[in-house]
């Protein structure tokens, strides 16, 4: 069975671990430390080295002890900020901070139940395939650990991402592409005061570009944002350069490029209006994910949910994680609920209760 106490300890040791996104090496000394007297196959990538960071994903081969297919499981190492210096307290079978931090159960919550199931096949002997673990870097900041694993070394075509909220029993089945989008306005400077007339205002043309773009909810798969905007200087000289930092969404790759288009129109209509000249970029910062309706390891998930007396809730989400990049590489993937609650924000919560059923719930999945 699963050993609450003993999960509930590996929680605790790890939130205590200091482990912002590319500072994530005290966590994977800690998981070599774990796992390494168990006989495992573990290996640490390069991953670090590309993203500047302290240390790579830590990658764990589980030999066989049984028929079936190799599964992965996977979780991220990073916690965003403020995650230093956490200081777990369990009250009532609840889990926060004690301090003004993050509680780091995004995802730390989800290495605990990868692990404790892990232990409790091996405990009570139940035959299981191959199974790989997958232990991200920098997922926070980007998907970069992702990003850099070489999936030419893991067998499994199958990946199990432990990383939403939700409760335990939530499938997370679709998840949106994202395009980072940088636009920046080049007018004329001029004297405001003495010849205004002979500049052209970058800030004018931003303000005209962005008033006519439609943005944040598109439809129901797609959002747009912007997020930042700089540029200016002195009230008396006319603005020359505007920059806008900004993103957008979707659940499906056309529309995620057709609203890249219409911002970038918005743009042109602004220069044809005022004069100057614009740069406009995007850059797909991870794939969309989209699991069908007939994949084998969601139905799966969704009998041993029953199997367990978990309610299934099939969902999207308009967030991205290590399963869109993990689809993205043409795996089959899904993301589980967890039980977090109010992720990135210092009034983080998780029920001990919930770490269990995720770690049940993951124990059935690997017996394949």
């Amino acid at each position: 069975m699963i050993n609450t106490e003993r999960l509930t300890n590996t929680f605790l040791d790890l939130v205590r671990i200091d482990s912002p996104s590319r500072r994530e090496k005290g966590v994977a000394d800690h998981l070599c430390a774990l796992l390494s007297p168990r006989g495992y196959d573990i290996h640490v990538d390069n991953a670090g080295a590309f993203i500047g960071g302290d240390t790579g994903n830590v990658i764990v081969r589980v030999p066989a002890t049984g028929p079936g297919e190799a599964i992965a499981f996977s979780a991220h190492m990073d916690c965003v900020p403020p995650c230093l210096g956490v200081e777990p307290v369990l009250a009532e079978g609840i889990i926060r901070a004690a301090t003004n931090t993050v509680l780091g159960g995004d995802d730390k919550a989800g290495i605990t139940a990868i692990l404790e199931a892990l232990f409790h096949l091996e405990e009570e002997k139940i035959p299981h395939p191959e199974i790989y673990l997958l232990f991200t870097v920098c997922e926070e900041a980007g998907m970069f650990g992702a990003k850099q694993l070489d999936f030419s070394g893991i067998k499994a075509k199958e990946i199990v991402v432990l990383d939403s909220s939700g409760d335990v029993g939530t499938i997370i089945v679709r998840s949106p592409s994202k395009a980072d989008i940088s636009i920046t306005f080049h007018g004329r400077a001029a004297h405001a005061g003495i010849e205004p007339e002979k500049g052209i205002s970058a800030i004018q043309m931003a303000a005209y570009a962005v008033n006519r773009m439609h943005l944040l909810r598109i439809d129901e798969e797609t959002v747009a944002n912007l997020g930042r905007i700089e540029g200016g200087g002195p009230t008396n000289i006319v603005s020359d350069c505007v920059t806008l930092t900004g993103e957008a969404r979707s659940q499906t790759s056309a529309k995620l490029m057709a609203q890249i288009e219409h911002m970038r129109l918005c743009c042109v209509k602004a220069v044809q209006e005022f004069g100057g000249n614009f740069d406009f970029s995007h850059e797909i910062s991870y794939p969309e994910m989209n699991v069908s309706a007939d994949s084998m390891l969601l139905h799966r998930t969704l009998h041993v949910c029953n199997d367990l007396e978990l309610t299934a809730a099939v969902k999207g989400t308009g967030g991205g994680s290590d399963a869109n990049i993990f689809s993205g590489q043409g795996l089959s993937c899904i993301n589980l609920g967890i039980g977090m609650s109010r992720v990135h924000t210092t009034d983080e919560f998780i029920r001990v209760e919930d770490i269990r059923k995720a770690a049940q719930l993951t124990a059935a999945l690997m017996q394949r």
